[in-house]
Protein backbone atom coordinates (compact mmCIF):
# COMPACT_ATOMS: atom_id res chain seq x y z
CA UNK A 1 0.00 0.00 0.00
CA UNK A 2 1.30 3.58 -1.05
CA UNK A 3 0.89 6.04 1.69
CA UNK A 4 0.80 8.23 -0.42
CA UNK A 5 -2.22 7.91 -1.96
CA UNK A 6 -3.92 8.56 1.44
CA UNK A 7 -4.84 11.20 3.67
CA UNK A 8 -3.27 10.98 6.96
CA UNK A 9 -5.78 9.61 9.90
CA UNK A 10 -5.29 11.43 12.98
CA UNK A 11 -5.51 9.54 16.10
CA UNK A 12 -7.92 12.69 17.07
CA UNK A 13 -9.75 15.21 15.00
CA UNK A 14 -11.05 17.95 17.26
CA UNK A 15 -11.08 20.12 13.91
CA UNK A 16 -13.65 17.95 12.47
CA UNK A 17 -15.42 18.21 15.46
CA UNK A 18 -15.51 21.74 15.63
CA UNK A 19 -16.86 22.24 12.04
CA UNK A 20 -19.70 20.05 12.71
CA UNK A 21 -20.69 22.09 15.70
CA UNK A 22 -19.52 25.31 14.37
CA UNK A 23 -22.53 27.95 14.42
CA UNK A 24 -23.53 25.99 18.55
CA UNK A 25 -20.10 26.45 19.70
CA UNK A 26 -20.00 30.21 18.70
CA UNK A 27 -23.58 31.19 19.84
CA UNK A 28 -22.43 29.60 23.21
CA UNK A 29 -19.15 31.58 23.36
CA UNK A 30 -20.61 34.86 22.63
CA UNK A 31 -22.96 34.57 24.81
CA UNK A 32 -20.65 34.20 27.80
CA UNK A 33 -18.50 37.48 25.87
CA UNK A 34 -21.93 39.19 26.33
CA UNK A 35 -22.45 38.38 29.56
CA UNK A 36 -18.84 38.21 31.35
CA UNK A 37 -19.44 36.00 33.63
CA UNK A 38 -16.21 33.83 33.48
CA UNK A 39 -16.49 32.16 37.03
CA UNK A 40 -19.28 29.96 38.10
CA UNK A 41 -21.49 32.11 35.25
CA UNK A 42 -24.82 30.60 34.25
CA UNK A 43 -23.48 28.05 31.87
CA UNK A 44 -22.19 26.02 34.14
CA UNK A 45 -25.15 25.17 36.53
CA UNK A 46 -26.80 24.85 33.15
CA UNK A 47 -24.19 22.10 32.54
CA UNK A 48 -24.27 20.68 35.91
CA UNK A 49 -28.33 19.88 35.39
CA UNK A 50 -27.96 18.39 32.21
CA UNK A 51 -24.98 16.26 32.96
CA UNK A 52 -26.73 14.96 36.13
CA UNK A 53 -29.56 14.62 34.14
CA UNK A 54 -27.95 12.77 31.13
CA UNK A 55 -26.24 10.04 33.85
CA UNK A 56 -29.28 9.94 36.34
CA UNK A 57 -26.93 10.94 38.77
CA UNK A 58 -28.98 13.29 41.66
CA UNK A 59 -26.25 15.69 41.96
CA UNK A 60 -23.31 17.03 39.40
CA UNK A 61 -20.60 19.28 40.76
CA UNK A 62 -18.27 20.85 37.81
CA UNK A 63 -14.48 21.53 38.28
CA UNK A 64 -11.33 22.47 36.99
CA UNK A 65 -10.36 19.20 35.84
CA UNK A 66 -10.38 15.10 36.47
CA UNK A 67 -7.69 14.88 38.80
CA UNK A 68 -8.85 17.66 40.69
CA UNK A 69 -12.29 15.88 41.08
CA UNK A 70 -10.26 12.59 42.40
CA UNK A 71 -8.98 14.73 45.24
CA UNK A 72 -12.00 16.84 46.04
CA UNK A 73 -13.66 13.43 46.46
CA UNK A 74 -10.91 12.08 48.43
CA UNK A 75 -10.88 15.18 51.02
CA UNK A 76 -14.66 15.17 51.28
CA UNK A 77 -13.94 11.23 52.92
CA UNK A 78 -10.94 12.17 54.90
CA UNK A 79 -8.65 10.44 53.36
CA UNK A 80 -5.01 10.42 54.15
CA UNK A 81 -2.31 9.57 56.38
CA UNK A 82 -2.50 5.45 57.15
CA UNK A 83 -4.86 5.36 54.92
CA UNK A 84 -5.00 2.47 52.03
CA UNK A 85 -6.55 3.27 48.44
CA UNK A 86 -7.09 0.21 46.13
CA UNK A 87 -5.93 1.59 42.69
CA UNK A 88 -5.75 -0.69 39.50
CA UNK A 89 -2.01 -0.64 38.84
CA UNK A 90 -2.68 -0.15 34.70
CA UNK A 91 -3.89 3.05 34.29
CA UNK A 92 -3.01 6.90 34.25
CA UNK A 93 -0.85 8.33 36.86
CA UNK A 94 -3.65 10.68 38.29
CA UNK A 95 -5.48 8.11 39.58
CA UNK A 96 -2.73 7.08 42.29
CA UNK A 97 -1.10 10.13 42.40
CA UNK A 98 -4.00 12.09 44.44
CA UNK A 99 -4.44 9.26 47.46
CA UNK A 100 -0.11 9.61 47.79
CA UNK A 101 -0.85 13.61 47.74
CA UNK A 102 -3.24 13.67 50.38
CA UNK A 103 -0.90 11.52 52.48
CA UNK A 104 -2.54 7.94 51.86
CA UNK A 105 -0.83 5.13 50.57
CA UNK A 106 -2.02 3.63 47.05
CA UNK A 107 -1.87 -0.21 46.40
CA UNK A 108 -1.68 -1.63 43.25
CA UNK A 109 -3.87 -3.77 41.78
CA UNK A 110 -3.84 -6.05 39.16
CA UNK A 111 -6.12 -6.00 36.01
CA UNK A 112 -7.85 -8.74 33.92
CA UNK A 113 -5.95 -9.52 30.67
CA UNK A 114 -8.86 -8.75 28.33
CA UNK A 115 -11.12 -6.23 29.92
CA UNK A 116 -8.08 -4.61 31.52
CA UNK A 117 -10.55 -3.24 34.17
CA UNK A 118 -9.37 -4.29 37.81
CA UNK A 119 -9.36 -7.61 38.62
CA UNK A 120 -11.47 -9.04 41.56
CA UNK A 121 -9.48 -11.54 43.06
CA UNK A 122 -6.07 -9.51 42.98
CA UNK A 123 -8.38 -6.60 44.52
CA UNK A 124 -9.35 -9.30 47.47
CA UNK A 125 -6.06 -10.36 47.64
CA UNK A 126 -4.20 -7.07 48.22
CA UNK A 127 -6.87 -6.17 50.96
CA UNK A 128 -5.96 -9.42 52.58
CA UNK A 129 -2.33 -8.53 52.50
CA UNK A 130 -2.72 -4.87 53.90
CA UNK A 131 -5.21 -6.15 56.61
CA UNK A 132 -2.60 -8.95 57.38
CA UNK A 133 0.53 -6.54 57.55
CA UNK A 134 -0.79 -3.37 59.02
CA UNK A 135 -0.36 0.03 60.01
CA UNK A 136 -2.66 0.50 56.74
CA UNK A 137 -6.68 0.83 57.13
CA UNK A 138 -8.46 -0.32 53.99
CA UNK A 139 -10.51 3.09 53.51
CA UNK A 140 -11.49 3.19 49.73
CA UNK A 141 -11.59 1.58 46.33
CA UNK A 142 -10.97 3.76 43.02
CA UNK A 143 -12.41 1.56 40.19
CA UNK A 144 -11.42 2.91 36.75
CA UNK A 145 -13.50 2.71 34.09
CA UNK A 146 -10.41 2.29 31.59
CA UNK A 147 -10.67 3.17 27.90
CA UNK A 148 -14.00 4.06 28.19
CA UNK A 149 -15.34 0.20 29.20
CA UNK A 150 -17.29 0.31 32.68
CA UNK A 151 -15.16 -1.62 35.62
CA UNK A 152 -17.26 -4.56 37.23
CA UNK A 153 -18.94 -2.07 39.40
CA UNK A 154 -21.54 -4.37 40.99
CA UNK A 155 -18.39 -7.12 42.01
CA UNK A 156 -16.43 -3.66 42.99
CA UNK A 157 -19.30 -2.58 45.31
CA UNK A 158 -19.84 -5.80 46.91
CA UNK A 159 -15.81 -6.32 47.98
CA UNK A 160 -16.00 -2.86 49.04
CA UNK A 161 -19.63 -3.21 51.47
CA UNK A 162 -17.73 -6.08 53.15
CA UNK A 163 -14.67 -4.54 53.90
CA UNK A 164 -16.58 -0.45 54.89
CA UNK A 165 -14.59 1.05 52.10
CA UNK A 166 -15.88 4.60 50.11
CA UNK A 167 -16.13 3.28 45.93
CA UNK A 168 -14.97 6.25 44.09
CA UNK A 169 -15.72 5.73 40.00
CA UNK A 170 -12.63 7.03 38.05
CA UNK A 171 -15.01 7.37 34.82
CA UNK A 172 -12.24 10.11 33.36
CA UNK A 173 -12.20 8.12 30.28
CA UNK A 174 -16.01 7.14 30.38
CA UNK A 175 -18.36 9.15 30.53
CA UNK A 176 -21.44 8.40 28.28
CA UNK A 177 -20.98 4.15 29.18
CA UNK A 178 -23.48 2.07 30.25
CA UNK A 179 -23.99 -0.72 32.62
CA UNK A 180 -26.60 -2.57 33.16
CA UNK A 181 -28.69 -0.13 31.20
CA UNK A 182 -27.95 2.73 33.25
CA UNK A 183 -24.74 5.18 32.76
CA UNK A 184 -22.25 5.35 34.43
CA UNK A 185 -22.71 8.09 37.26
CA UNK A 186 -24.02 6.56 39.65
CA UNK A 187 -22.38 2.95 40.29
CA UNK A 188 -20.07 3.71 43.28
CA UNK A 189 -20.60 6.40 46.20
CA UNK A 190 -19.06 9.06 44.06
CA UNK A 191 -17.99 9.36 40.66
CA UNK A 192 -15.46 11.89 38.82
CA UNK A 193 -15.10 12.46 35.16
CA UNK A 194 -12.98 14.43 32.88
CA UNK A 195 -13.39 16.98 30.09
CA UNK A 196 -9.95 16.81 28.61
CA UNK A 197 -10.23 17.64 25.00
CA UNK A 198 -9.30 13.81 24.10
CA UNK A 199 -12.07 12.16 26.37
CA UNK A 200 -15.49 11.77 24.55
CA UNK A 201 -17.08 14.18 26.01
CA UNK A 202 -14.24 16.85 26.24
CA UNK A 203 -13.26 20.83 26.97
CA UNK A 204 -11.26 23.21 24.99
CA UNK A 205 -8.84 22.65 27.69
CA UNK A 206 -9.05 21.07 31.09
CA UNK A 207 -12.54 20.83 33.19
CA UNK A 208 -13.84 17.93 35.14
CA UNK A 209 -17.14 16.88 36.91
CA UNK A 210 -18.40 14.97 40.14
CA UNK A 211 -21.59 13.11 40.48
CA UNK A 212 -23.12 11.72 43.67
CA UNK A 213 -26.68 10.51 44.86
CA UNK A 214 -25.68 12.71 48.01
CA UNK A 215 -26.60 16.15 48.63
CA UNK A 216 -24.24 16.27 51.50
CA UNK A 217 -21.37 15.15 49.57
CA UNK A 218 -22.31 17.88 46.85
CA UNK A 219 -22.29 20.00 49.12
CA UNK A 220 -19.01 19.82 50.33
CA UNK A 221 -17.69 19.54 46.95
CA UNK A 222 -19.20 23.19 46.32
CA UNK A 223 -17.20 23.73 48.99
CA UNK A 224 -13.96 22.17 48.81
CA UNK A 225 -13.52 23.23 44.72
CA UNK A 226 -13.88 27.14 45.96
CA UNK A 227 -11.27 27.35 48.71
CA UNK A 228 -13.92 25.71 51.69
CA UNK A 229 -16.35 28.22 51.62
CA UNK A 230 -19.36 28.40 53.58
CA UNK A 231 -22.39 30.43 52.92
CA UNK A 232 -20.65 33.70 51.69
CA UNK A 233 -17.13 33.99 49.99
CA UNK A 234 -15.46 35.28 53.03
CA UNK A 235 -16.54 32.52 55.44
CA UNK A 236 -14.08 29.24 55.35
CA UNK A 237 -15.56 26.46 56.61
CA UNK A 238 -12.48 24.09 55.54
CA UNK A 239 -9.14 23.79 53.77
CA UNK A 240 -10.26 23.82 50.20
CA UNK A 241 -9.09 24.53 47.00
CA UNK A 242 -9.34 26.57 43.73
CA UNK A 243 -10.92 23.95 41.71
CA UNK A 244 -13.76 25.85 39.82
CA UNK A 245 -14.88 25.10 36.01
CA UNK A 246 -14.02 28.24 33.76
CA UNK A 247 -17.47 29.36 32.32
CA UNK A 248 -16.16 28.96 28.57
CA UNK A 249 -15.39 25.36 29.23
CA UNK A 250 -19.03 24.80 30.26
CA UNK A 251 -20.09 26.42 27.27
CA UNK A 252 -17.95 24.45 25.03
CA UNK A 253 -19.15 21.12 26.40
CA UNK A 254 -23.17 22.67 26.75
CA UNK A 255 -22.38 22.62 22.22
CA UNK A 256 -20.71 19.10 22.24
CA UNK A 257 -23.43 17.42 24.53
CA UNK A 258 -25.92 18.60 22.02
CA UNK A 259 -24.42 15.83 19.45
CA UNK A 260 -22.62 13.23 22.72
CA UNK A 261 -24.95 10.80 22.22
CA UNK A 262 -25.05 10.37 18.47
CA UNK A 263 -21.42 10.68 19.01
CA UNK A 264 -20.86 7.91 21.11
CA UNK A 265 -22.94 5.52 18.92
CA UNK A 266 -20.42 6.23 16.36
CA UNK A 267 -17.40 5.57 18.41
CA UNK A 268 -19.63 1.81 18.93
CA UNK A 269 -19.71 1.47 15.35
CA UNK A 270 -15.95 2.31 14.63
CA UNK A 271 -15.43 -0.37 17.04
CA UNK A 272 -17.52 -2.64 15.75
CA UNK A 273 -15.51 -2.20 11.90
CA UNK A 274 -12.63 -3.06 14.13
CA UNK A 275 -13.83 -6.13 15.60
CA UNK A 276 -15.00 -7.57 12.53
CA UNK A 277 -11.85 -6.98 11.26
CA UNK A 278 -9.50 -7.90 13.78
CA UNK A 279 -10.82 -10.29 15.68
CA UNK A 280 -9.05 -13.33 14.06
CA UNK A 281 -5.87 -11.92 13.88
CA UNK A 282 -5.13 -9.90 16.94
CA UNK A 283 -6.55 -9.76 20.26
CA UNK A 284 -9.40 -7.18 20.35
CA UNK A 285 -10.42 -5.37 23.43
CA UNK A 286 -13.66 -7.56 25.63
CA UNK A 287 -16.65 -6.22 26.79
CA UNK A 288 -18.26 -6.29 30.29
CA UNK A 289 -21.79 -7.94 30.04
CA UNK A 290 -24.57 -5.54 29.41
CA UNK A 291 -22.41 -2.37 29.13
CA UNK A 292 -22.21 0.23 26.05
CA UNK A 293 -18.51 1.68 26.41
CA UNK A 294 -17.68 5.13 24.95
CA UNK A 295 -15.13 4.10 23.31
CA UNK A 296 -11.98 6.93 24.39
CA UNK A 297 -9.63 4.62 23.68
CA UNK A 298 -9.47 1.31 21.49
CA UNK A 299 -6.63 -1.17 22.12
CA UNK A 300 -5.16 -4.31 20.31
CA UNK A 301 -2.90 -6.44 21.92
CA UNK A 302 0.42 -7.65 19.75
CA UNK A 303 2.01 -10.78 20.66
CA UNK A 304 4.92 -9.10 22.24
CA UNK A 305 6.64 -6.08 22.24
CA UNK A 306 8.44 -6.73 18.68
CA UNK A 307 5.54 -7.41 17.00
CA UNK A 308 3.56 -4.09 18.46
CA UNK A 309 6.77 -2.25 17.33
CA UNK A 310 6.62 -3.44 13.83
CA UNK A 311 2.88 -2.95 13.56
CA UNK A 312 2.88 0.69 14.80
CA UNK A 313 5.76 0.99 12.45
CA UNK A 314 3.64 0.26 9.61
CA UNK A 315 0.84 2.37 10.21
CA UNK A 316 2.73 5.33 10.64
CA UNK A 317 4.29 4.53 7.11
CA UNK A 318 0.92 4.59 6.03
CA UNK A 319 0.24 8.05 7.56
CA UNK A 320 -1.97 6.51 10.49
CA UNK A 321 -1.49 7.83 14.27
CA UNK A 322 -1.50 4.83 16.80
CA UNK A 323 -0.47 4.76 20.39
CA UNK A 324 0.37 3.73 23.15
CA UNK A 325 -2.18 3.59 26.35
CA UNK A 326 0.05 2.80 28.70
CA UNK A 327 3.96 1.70 28.38
CA UNK A 328 4.65 1.05 31.54
CA UNK A 329 1.96 0.32 34.89
CA UNK A 330 2.15 2.64 37.76
CA UNK A 331 3.64 0.74 40.26
CA UNK A 332 6.69 0.37 37.93
CA UNK A 333 6.94 4.06 37.69
CA UNK A 334 9.49 5.76 39.39
CA UNK A 335 7.58 8.22 41.63
CA UNK A 336 5.71 4.99 42.98
CA UNK A 337 8.42 2.71 43.59
CA UNK A 338 8.56 4.22 47.30
CA UNK A 339 5.10 3.42 48.21
CA UNK A 340 4.94 -0.69 46.57
CA UNK A 341 5.31 -3.48 48.54
CA UNK A 342 7.01 -5.22 45.49
CA UNK A 343 3.89 -7.27 44.74
CA UNK A 344 4.18 -8.82 41.49
CA UNK A 345 0.99 -7.82 39.09
CA UNK A 346 1.92 -9.73 36.25
CA UNK A 347 -0.84 -8.64 34.03
CA UNK A 348 -0.61 -5.30 34.63
CA UNK A 349 3.44 -5.42 33.74
CA UNK A 350 2.97 -7.40 30.81
CA UNK A 351 0.54 -4.98 28.86
CA UNK A 352 2.67 -2.50 28.14
CA UNK A 353 4.64 -4.18 25.88
CA UNK A 354 1.89 -5.66 23.99
CA UNK A 355 -1.04 -3.18 23.76
CA UNK A 356 -1.49 -0.92 20.96
CA UNK A 357 -4.27 2.08 20.80
CA UNK A 358 -6.15 2.49 16.96
CA UNK A 359 -7.88 5.95 15.98
CA UNK A 360 -11.63 6.20 16.96
CA UNK A 361 -13.45 9.18 17.28
CA UNK A 362 -16.83 10.06 15.40
CA UNK A 363 -15.86 11.97 12.57
CA UNK A 364 -13.41 8.71 11.39
CA UNK A 365 -15.04 7.53 8.48
CA UNK A 366 -15.36 3.61 7.63
CA UNK A 367 -13.37 3.95 4.51
CA UNK A 368 -10.59 5.22 7.08
CA UNK A 369 -11.40 2.86 10.09
CA UNK A 370 -11.13 -0.08 7.00
CA UNK A 371 -7.87 1.23 6.17
CA UNK A 372 -6.43 1.35 10.03
CA UNK A 373 -7.37 -2.68 9.66
CA UNK A 374 -6.23 -3.24 6.73
CA UNK A 375 -2.54 -1.77 7.25
CA UNK A 376 -2.75 -3.96 10.56
CA UNK A 377 -3.81 -6.81 9.03
CA UNK A 378 -1.10 -7.40 6.12
CA UNK A 379 1.39 -6.53 8.80
CA UNK A 380 0.66 -9.09 10.81
CA UNK A 381 -0.20 -11.70 8.76
CA UNK A 382 2.93 -11.28 7.12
Amino acid sequence: MNAQNFSPIPFLDLKAQQARIGPSLKARLDAVLAHGQYVLGPEVAELEARLAAFCGAAHCVSVSSGTDALQIAMMAEGIGRGDAVFLPAFTYTATAEVPLLLGATPVFVDVDPRTFQMDLSSLEARIAEVKRSGPLKPRAVVGVDLFGQPADWPGINAIAAREGMFTLDDCAQAFGAALNGKRLGTAADSTATSFFPSKPLGAYGDGGALFTESAERAALYRSLRTHGEGTTRYEVMRIGMNGRLDTLQAAVLLAKLEVFEQEIARREEIARIYDSALGDVVAIPARMPETVGAWAVYSILLDDEAQRDVAQGALKAAGIASAVYYPRALHQQPAYASCHDGTVLPVAEGLGRRILALPIHPDLSDAQANRVAEVLLNTVKN
